[in-house]
């Protein structure tokens, strides 16, 4: 099977179903872990992808089709 990428709402809802998997309790040990690390591993990439989407949306483009900070004045 290819490595696809998951979408961020993919990538969020797998958060949150581990999340409440964990809450229950009632996972071994080291289910708990492995779940813990994959959820780390989630919530990463998932802040790393708002933060990019941050930076791009503060940029504009000006007259001359240049890149800058987008600052309100």
């Amino acid at each position: 099977m290819a490595n696809v990428e998951m979408k961020f709402e993919e990538k969020l809802n797998e958060l949150e179903k581990m999340v409440n998997e964990l809450e229950q309790g009632d996972v071994d040990l080291d289910d708990a872990i492995d779940k813990y690390t994959k959820a780390m591993k989630l919530a990463k990439e998932c802040s790393l992808k708002l933060k990019n989407a941050e930076e791009n949306i503060n940029k504009i483009l000006t007259e001359n089709g240049k890149e800058e900070d987008f600052i309100v004045e």
